[in-house]
């Protein structure tokens, strides 16, 4: 972290703004914020550790057998995963111009290469996220105001 230093060579830190800042990083459940003024830079980070998940056990009389299940769920995910257009920054998304706006896209909607399809506020900047390829969208993985984080899968074209 980088503050403002004293005549003296001393580092200045305003503790009240990297409490802010870690107060901002709890309610929005981002990984790290920085922001700047001047020559101030603060940069507040935190390591995210995955919990173990705790599964249920299954039920003595399941009508799938348990081999076809795992194989569902590890299909799932990995077809989202091929189609999926990622989110290429941490920021906030939105589907629509403004909040009286529609959608840029809805599931079942056809769309071009460099259509439009969601919006990400980073830094107070709107940055379009832009369909890669002409296709149509099979679903849309994050609501309107959600924070993402890079790389999550945000829409999937097909």
């Amino acid at each position: 972290m980088t503050d403002t230093a004293t005549p003296t060579g001393e580092m200045h830190v305003d503790i009240d703004l990297v409490r802010q800042l870690a107060q901002v990083l709890d309610e929005t459940q981002l990984t790290e914020i920085e922001v700047q003024d001047g020559e101030r830079k603060v940069r507040v980070a935190r390591t995210v550790t995955a919990a173990p998940l705790a599964y249920a056990p299954a039920p003595a009389a399941a009508s799938a057998p348990a081999a076809a299940v795992a194989a569902l769920a590890e299909a799932a995910p990995a077809a989202v995963a091929a189609n999926a257009v990622r989110s290429p920054m941490v920021g906030t998304a939105y589907l629509s111009p403004n909040p009286e706006a529609k959608a840029f896209v809805a599931v079942g909607q056809s769309v071009k290469a460099g259509d439009t399809l969601l919006i990400i506020e980073a830094m107070k900047v709107m940055n379009p996220i832009l369909a890669p390829a002409a296709g149509t969208v099979k679903s849309v993985l994050v609501e309107n105001g959600q924070p993402v984080e890079f790389d999550q899968p945000l829409v999937v074209v097909e």
